[in-house]
């Protein structure tokens, strides 16, 4: 008896996917609700089960293909649910007989059966080891160290400057001594070409997945459809690193996660978005649409490109829930284990170039959000404090904005106050 194997339901809009990769071959025996097939849709990757216990018996929809919901993309029958048994191979023990003949026997199921015969030379049996490898000797020449005091000044000086590893240099002087030729000649062989160039030639050609063809519409719709702009500002990170610091190893012991700078930012944002609503409203048609409650989306950077899931409800999540739910919800992006609902419902976005070493940026909108911040690297800098140059560690951050329905003061007065907040995040704890 056969089940079908057939394409979920996959979510709200979305009516087909592309079959990523079969995890199973035809003939490879499944256990009931054992992933079989990946499926990739404009959004998220998802595993699809088998039905039923048995074998793999047909594939229908091959990797690459465009399946439709309900399309049929596999049968497993339950009559071949018995496992193949795998011959084991106990040992394998060379022997020499008297004719110099070795011979590799394996023991397989209790039977001894000959591999091979191949005779050798061996002077004495009863004292030569038999030796399947052969030691290759160097020349007393090569195995010969070198010695610096032998270079010349002028070859130790490009030794130095280029940092020459001379232990692979071989020497035209007398003895095998290095000359200042034997260096320039080392400079200037060209490089071989790059290891991709080789494997793939000049160009390669690969389709874009789905997930790539979505961030590239969206990205373009948010440049065509929203009045972008963007405004700067500078944070002084001391005192979150400070409090971070101090209360590290309290806070990870309590929740069993780290105090991450993220639970501060959502905080931060979260405040500021409820003194200047218009930077949590959304546009349709001519209607603006003010959301009071405050999702705050998170950019997350996987092998299959940028997913934006949700932290719903961050208002009312303490500095622990926020850093557990980032953790948990990073690690499904990055497994690919994210659903519909995950991706969903967003109302502002935080965007963490720093982890990558982005010193500055302008982030692009979210649609159909009018706001994104964009985090960056933290350096220690110059700053004038209270009339005396300081170093301190300083981030920069870049707000980027729908101009249509975010004027410039709101803008500027927004990341100024979440500036001011992260500057003295007690002011997160007295909600001021």
């Amino acid at each position: 008896m056969s089940e079908k194997i057939l394409v979920p339901v996959l979510g709200e809009s979305i009516n087909e996917a592309t079959v990523s990769k079969w995890l199973k071959k035809e003939g490879d025996v499944v256990e009931a609700d054992e992933p079989v097939v990946e499926l990739e849709t404009d959004k998220v990757n998802l595993e699809v089960p088998s039905p039923v216990s048995g074998t793999l018996t047909e594939i229908n929809s091959k990797d690459g293909s465009t399946v439709e919901v309900g399309a049929l993309l596999g049968s497993v029958s339950e009559n071949g649910s018995a496992t193949k048994k795998k011959e084991k191979i106990e040992k394998i023990k060379p022997t020499v007989e008297k004719d110099n003949v070795i011979k590799l026997e394996t023991q397989n199921n209790g039977e001894e059966t000959q591999i091979f015969d191949k005779k050798i030379e061996v002077e004495d049996e009863e004292e030569t080891p038999l030796v399947l490898t052969k030691e290759i000797e160097k020349e007393p020449s090569k195995m010969k160290s070198r010695d610096d005091q032998s270079l010349s000044p002028a070859v130790r000086k490009i030794v130095a400057e280029n940092k020459i590893d001379i232990s692979s240099v071989e020497g035209s002087g007398k003895n095998g001594r290095i000359l200042k030729g034997d260096l320039i000649d080392l400079m200037g062989v060209n490089p071989p070409p790059s290891e991709r160039k080789i494997k793939y030639g000049q160009e390669e050609k690969i389709k874009m997945t789905r997930l790539r063809q979505t961030i590239a519409k969206r990205l373009k719709q948010a440049q065509e459809n929203a009045a972008l702009l963007t405004t700067f500002n500078e944070v002084d990170m001391s005192n979150i690193m400070d409090m971070r610091k101090e209360n590290q190893e309290d806070f990870q012991n309590r929740y069993g996660v780290k105090l991450g700078f993220m639970s501060f930012f959502v905080k931060a944002c979260v405040v500021a978005l409820k003194n200047f609503p218009a930077v949590n409203a959304e546009i349709e048609g001519d209607t603006i649409v003010y959301k009071n409650y405050y999702n705050i989306s998170f950019a997350v950077g996987t092998d299959k490109g940028l997913v934006v899931p949700v932290l719903k409800n961050a208002d009312e999540l303490s500095f622990a829930d926020i850093e557990k739910n980032i953790k948990q919800i990073s690690e499904k992006a990055k497994e690919g284990k994210l659903t519909i609902e995950d991706l969903q419902g967003g109302t502002f976005t935080i965007s963490n170039g720093g982890v990558y070493g982005s010193m500055l940026s302008t982030p692009i909108l979210n649609l159909p959000q009018s706001g994104v911040l964009g985090m960056h690297n933290i350096v220690d800098r110059p700053i004038v404090v209270d009339g005396e140059i300081k170093i301190r560690p300083v981030m920069y951050l870049a707000l980027s904005y729908d101009h249509r329905i975010i004027d410039g003061k709101e803008s500027v007065s927004f990341l100024k106050m979440i500036k001011e907040n992260l500057e003295d995040p007690r002011r997160l704890f007295l909600d001021i």
